[in-house]
């Protein structure tokens, strides 16, 4: 038992699923927040033992599964949304604790809620911190990524509500600020604050350089700030857009429109037009928060 922040932790044993940015980065918060925590972190490739090591955790590395779940009372599920599934029915067939609770990191809920709860019914808790980066893999890690970020759980009609208030205290004990949401919901919310940035960083870096990357030498901080995360992960974010892809559609939808606005107001010269989504966006924006 430890005590964080005003917040108890009472997991008997924390095992996370995969090594990367966000495995590794919930391994180094617990480890800082409660050293004497049974904690594990599994990988299928024996080549994670060595990022692990580097990271001052490699004592908490198991390749086998059945070793690494055993015992837990929290599983957290690091890995891509596709590979989630699979998984869940190997941990099934090695066994799980009785009291084991199952969540996750993904950036898509619905389909993964669907499927890992036909598996194994509320006791999966969906749950998604909204931290991160461009920048991927153990190397990247950092103990402090949870902190003041949004995490979005995605209870269903089959969570017991003492199930999804522990998976809660989970992300609450690392700083997370807790929100609730649908698992339709939720895909649909990020999709708006996520997915579409993320493409629309992609398409302006091909728009911009695609046939002439020599304009680079003359980028600024303007360039590198809307362009930053189109640096992420091809694989791990073609997964995400496949996964959420009827709620990405709609925000193309929406894109097109706004586009449509803004070709419309050049071409006709619209100068009023032009200034007022300008200005509409200028005060969109600004309600952002500082973090």
């Amino acid at each position: 038992m430890a005590q964080g922040a005003g917040l108890m932790f009472l997991e008997r044993k924390v095992a996370i699923l995969g090594p990367g940015l966000l495995g590794g980065s919930l391994a180094l918060a617990l480890r800082a927040r409660v050293p004497q925590l049974p904690l594990c972190l599994w990988a299928r490739r024996q080549s994670a033992a060595a990022e692990v090591q580097a990271r001052g955790l490699g004592d908490c590395f198991e390749a086998e599964l059945g070793a690494a779940i055993a015992g837990a009372s929290m599983i957290v599920l690091c890995t891509p949304i596709g590979s989630m599934a699979s998984l869940v029915r190997q941990m099934v067939e090695v066994g799980l604790e009785g009291d084991a609770l199952v969540t996750d990191v993904g950036s898509v809920k619905r389909p993964v809620v669907e499927e890992l709860q036909g598996l194994i019914g509320g006791r999966f808790v969906g749950s998604h911190p909204m931290a991160g980066s461009e920048r991927t893999g153990m190397a990247a890690a950092r103990a402090d990524l949870f902190e003041k970020a949004a995490c979005i759980l995605t209870p269903t009609q089959l969570n017991a509500a003492a199930d999804v208030q522990r998976v809660g205290a989970f992300w609450e004990f690392l700083g997370a600020r807790l929100h609730e949401l649908t698992p339709q919901a939720h895909d649909e919310a990020v999709a708006r604050i996520s997915h579409l940035p993320h493409l629309m960083a992609v398409l302006t870096t091909l728009a911009a350089l695609e046939g002439d990357e020599a304009v680079l030498r003359f980028s600024a901080g303007g360039f590198r700030d809307t362009t930053r995360v189109a640096a992420g992960d091809p694989t791990l974010w073609r997964g995400i857009l496949e996964g959420n892809r009827a709620a990405v559609l709609a925000r193309l939808d929406a894109v097109e429109l706004a586009l449509g606005q803004f070709r419309q107001a050049l071409q006709q010269g619209n100068t009023d037009l032009l200034e007022q989504r300008l200005a509409r966006a200028q005060e969109l924006r600004q309600r952002l928060q500082a973090p």
